[in-house]
Formats: C-alpha cells, sequence, structure tokens
C-alpha cells in the first residue's frame, strides 16, 4: 500500500491557516528578495536585455512545438550571451525599474519569488569550471564554490544520470522557504513546488531560442544535492535540476 500523499497536491490547508499571524500581518519585514552574496565575492557581469547580438529568437509556437526533453548534448558550450539570457528568462527581473517589486519573468504565488539559482558551469564562455550563483536583482553571477571532479559530483546529486554531469551547464534551483512562509505561512509549500514548474517550462522555451535544450530532474539526491552546494538543507535546500547543452546534429 503506498502511504497517501496526495493532500499535499490540495489546497485545503490554506482553510486552516490564520493568516492574521504570519510574519507579514504581523508587520515584520520579509526576507530579501535574494540571498545576500558575499561581499568579497567577485561580482560577474551578464549581458543584459536590449544589448544581446546573437539571440535570434524564435516564435512562441515553435517554441512549444519543438520543446522536448534532451539527454544527449554536443560538445559545444554556451557563451556567456546564451547563458545570460536563460539567466533572465528563468527568473531575471522584466525591466531595471520593477526590481524592488520583484517582479520577474516568471510568475510567482505573491510575488515572493523563494527560489535561487545555481549555476554548475561546464562548458561556459568566460567562466571557469565552478558552481555560480545567479544575482537576479544586478542580473550578475557570483562565483560560489569549486569542487574537483565536479561531473561526478553532480551526476551523483542526480542519482547516477549521468548526463546531468555532462552538459554545458546546469541549473540547480533551490528553495528558501521563508520568503513564501512571510505571506502565506503553512499554505507555503505547495506553491513553491509550482513556482519552480514555472521556472523550469521557460527553461525549456528560452532554450529553443538558441539551439539549446534541456531535461528537468527531479529526481535527486537530496542530502548529496544540498552537501555539493553547501546548504543546510532547512533554511535552503535543493528543489529541481536541469542541464542544458547545445542540440546534437
Amino acid at each position: 500500500m503506498v502511504e497517501n500523499f496526495k493532500d499535499f497536491l490540495k489546497d485545503s490547508i490554506r482553510k486552516t491557516v490564520d493568516f492574521s499571524l504570519t510574519a507579514q500581518s504581523r508587520g515584520l519585514e520579509p526576507p530579501p528578495i535574494q540571498k545576500p552574496p558575499n561581499p568579497k565575492a567577485i561580482r560577474i557581469d551578464l549581458i543584459k536585455p536590449g544589448e544581446w547580438k546573437t539571440i535570434q529568437g524564435v516564435s512562441v509556437e515553435k517554441a512549444i512545438a519543438e520543446r522536448k526533453s534532451m539527454r544527449r548534448y554536443a560538445e559545444d558550450g554556451l557563451s556567456l550571451e546564451e547563458l545570460s539570457f536563460l539567466l533572465w528568462a528563468t527568473q531575471g527581473m522584466r525591466n531595471e525599474r520593477v526590481a524592488r517589486y520583484n517582479f520577474r519573468t516568471v510568475p510567482s504565488a505573491g510575488c515572493r519569488h523563494a527560489l535561487e539559482t545555481y549555476i554548475v558551469a561546464f562548458r561556459v564562455e568566460g567562466l571557469s569550471r565552478a558552481i555560480y550563483r545567479y544575482l537576479p536583482v544586478s542580473h550578475q553571477l557570483v562565483e560560489y564554490i569549486e569542487h574537483e571532479n565536479l561531473e561526478n559530483f553532480i551526476s551523483r546529486s542526480a542519482f547516477g544520470q549521468t548526463f546531468a554531469g555532462k552538459s554545458a551547464a546546469t541549473f540547480i534551483w533551490t528553495a528558501i522557504p521563508e520568503r513564501m512562509e512571510w505571506r502565506y505561512g503553512k499554505a507555503s509549500y505547495k506553491v513553491i513546488a509550482l513556482d519552480a514548474g514555472h521556472v523550469c517550462q521557460n527553461l525549456y522555451l528560452a532554450c529553443e531560442a538558441i539551439g539549446a535544450g534541456t531535461c528537468a530532474i527531479a529526481a535527486y539526491d537530496q542530502e548529496f544535492a544540498d552537501y555539493v552546494l553547501k546548504l543546510d538543507g532547512d533554511k535552503e535546500f535543493t528543489i529541481y535540476m536541469a542541464p542544458v547543452g547545445k542540440k546534437t546534429h
């Protein structure tokens, strides 16, 4: 008998939450909209929307029709411009003027955006082989951590799915539940999972514009993935992964 976890998919919990007791209702300051970087960390500027030279674009109809999961990638790497585009498409700010409202290129419950984006760069122009974190407010990267045998670490994080370590770059999204809990309390967790789906679908569609592909990974070794990213597994933890690489011809 499979234990019944179907209630997670329902919104019945919303009827049990006293929203007058949430941190927002009690007048507490919201958590930061992005995890503050180490002040000593070197920031890497990304190419901004409106300044892209090589992103040709693709119709929405074509992107939807041709989107599919891809587990084999060409040896070609990604340009920094292509990575900039993918990051903006998945977690970027819609424009510079709306940063303080946290309006991004993907929907999020209550505009809370409880996710952080880490990039495992294997073959990205101008980036050393390391894990980086995206700063959506300033549209920058910060180098986060280096690991020896990075490919093996990422493949192991994905329960041995080797294609996760053979991409040009692998996206890893983490959740910081406090951002959503501030507004929704115990009703936060289902919508965080929904938000992750919005982000990954944008990645699929954006990949079509640069001749790349991806494959969403929801089966991963939670504790090891958190270890690789040096997360505590409570206040922040891995929630989704997606390798990206150029299409083979």
